[in-house]
């Protein structure tokens, strides 16, 4: 025997049916009973009879239960959720679903999103990855589908489709661009690598790294809206020259932007004085590119005497930063002053030289003090060593321009050197800029540099909560699709952050997903045989968070 429901027009019955064989053998079924219309059977009113043939078979009532409850593991939903909300609004689902289909025989877009929210929640490797999924539900997609070949095979997917996710992304991303005059920031950093075998196709080349020192590496160059939003990266040998990166890079995002302006902003790393011919013949779109550079604070010194009147006349009696412009071999030279970083710097370096004298007069002292016969504690001084041992503590205090060490002497001896002293003075406190902008006035071409402090902060971003060093990967196109990876990982903090900011929240990218991150996926099971699922209750921290991002709250019934 069986429960079956029936449809009689618009009601349904559940009924008791016994299947049985005619005589001539044939399979048939009749209603031994009619227990009642559906909706009478689920308020309870054929309870009595289910707790009748339950207790015939031994087992107990519906009331009784079976006593057992099973809690699956919590897991953490609610910043997949954001991200993957964020995700869909740009329009990057559907987008990249399109370039990615039919290469694969998987769900390349859902595994590719898997990978840039773990950059954003919880950086691992590939194999890492798998490990964050035990903790860790993303929407729309199914845990057991996510297996580390097919990550790799969707590393692979994006590289044969590079040259079309970067057209398509562009598409996605030129809404978001200002359309009458966008600046944008140029920026190259490098990224290191692991391992020691060589191809012929190598990208990962030794050179000098930005973080010190002679290392295996790679350079990513980024490309940056004025608003910190990233639109274009590429992927260089890590001993490419950083100007020869320049021009390629700026040509493709003018051919996917409507840029009518391309200004270069750069920090003192990037571009160097000696090279400024160079640049001035730079054409990007058929004009001349315009920049912003910075002046490292190692070449101060060629503009001590161009200065000196500047610094006389405008800074010293300054009260508030002050900025100005000179003009220097056919460019123009802003020069801004801040007095209490000057007061700052200055005080900071004569506390060093206070120090370092305080040290070269009890050690004098002490060699003066053998030399007449007198003992001290301690080991014996000699010139020579006390020469070496002062000679580097004013190395370690960056003071050697200033501080002049006599090393050749027979004695201990030292001097200030009082006019570089004045000359450090004289720079405390100022940035100093090269730029060939015609149209803006020197306070407008300093906050433009300064803006760039901002846009640097997207490179440490890369290198700290998205950790895209080191790159473990071997082939060429595995190191460009980590990278891509990384970038749109870039993008999503990034266009976060612009909500954020402009709701006038203080919280940033992190402590955002930090506070979504806390609402969980929670599955039971009841009496061996009933489950039930759902969310953890939101917190109004986590509410107001969705609305000031302007993204729908998570539901249990679209995981």
């Amino acid at each position: 025997m069986f429960v079956k429901i029936t449809t009689s027009g618009p009601r349904r019955y559940v009924k008791l049916v016994e299947a049985y064989r005619d005589t001539g053998g044939v399979s048939r079924q009749r209603v031994i009973a009619t227990l009642g219309r559906i909706e009478a059977v689920r308020a309870g009113e054929a309870d009595s009879l289910v707790n009748g043939l339950l207790r015939a078979a031994g087992k107990p009532s519906l009331e009784e239960g079976t006593g057992d409850v099973s809690f699956a593991p919590a897991l953490s939903v609610g910043d997949t959720w954001l991200l993957t909300a964020l995700w869909q609004k740009l329009g990057f689902a559907d987008a990249f679903r399109r370039v990615l289909r039919n290469r694969r025989q998987f769900d390349a877009e859902r595994l590719l999103r898997v990978m840039v929210f773990n950059r954003l929640c919880d950086p691992e490797s590939k194999l890492g990855i798998l490990r964050w999924l035990e903790g860790t539900r993303v929407p729309e997609v199914a845990t057991e589908s996510v297996t580390h070949q097919h990550l790799l095979r969707t590393m692979d997917t994006l590289a044969d489709g590079a040259e079309t996710m970067d057209k398509v992304l562009a598409g996605l991303l030129r809404p978001l661009i200002d359309q009458e005059l966008s600046i944008v920031f140029y920026d190259l950093t490098t990224i290191r690598t692991e391992g020691g075998t060589d191809r012929p196709d190598e990208v990962r080349r030794f050179g000098l790294s930005k973080d010190g020192g002679i290392v295996r590496q790679v350079m990513l160059g980024v490309v940056q809206t004025a608003e910190g939003l990233p639109i274009h990266h590429e992927v260089f040998a890590g001993n490419s020259g950083e100007t020869a990166t320049l021009v390629p890079t700026i040509e493709k995002v003018l051919a996917r932007y409507p840029i009518k302006r391309v200004v270069l902003v750069a920090d003192r790393g990037l571009l160097s004085l000696d090279n400024l011919e160079a640049i001035r013949a730079i054409r990007v779109g058929g004009q001349p590119l315009e920049f912003i550079l910075a002046v490292p604070a190692r070449r101060y010194a060629d503009f001590d005497t161009l200065l000196a009147e500047f610094h006389q006349q405008r800074c010293l009696s300054a009260t508030e930063e002050v900025v100005g412009e000179l003009e220097w071999q056919g460019f123009r030279l802003i020069v801004a002053h801040r007095p209490g970083t000057a007061s700052e710097q200055g005080q900071a370096r004569d506390a060093r030289i206070a120090a370092l004298e305080a040290d070269a007069a009890r050690w004098a002292g002490k060699l003066d003090g053998q030399d007449s016969g007198q003992t001290h504690r301690g080991r014996k001084l000699s010139d020579a060593g006390t020469t070496a041992r002062f000679y580097r503590a004013v190395t370690e205090a960056h003071l050697a321009n200033i501080v002049k060490v006599n090393l050749a002497a027979d004695v201990f001896t030292y001097d200030i050197d009082q006019r570089a002293l004045s000359r450090a003075r004289m720079m405390d406190g100022k940035l100093i800029l090269v730029s060939n902008m015609p149209d803006h006035t020197p306070a407008e071409i300093v906050a433009r540099y300064k803006a760039l402090a901002d846009i640097e902060r997207g490179f440490r971003v890369l290198k700290s909560e998205i950790e895209i060093a080191p790159v473990f990967h071997r082939l060429p196109n595995r190191i460009r699709a980590h990278a891509l990876i990384c970038f749109l990982a870039l993008v999503l903090y990034r266009v976060l952050r612009m909500r954020l900011k402009a709701r006038d929240s203080q919280l940033s990218p992190e402590r955002a997903l930090e506070i979504a991150r806390r609402i969980q996926f929670h599955q039971i099971t009841l009496h061996q045989r009933q489950s039930a699922s759902g969310l953890s209750a939101m917190t109004p921290q986590q509410k107001e968070l969705f609305e000031t991002v302007a993204l729908p709250e998570p539901s249990a019934k679209r995981l």
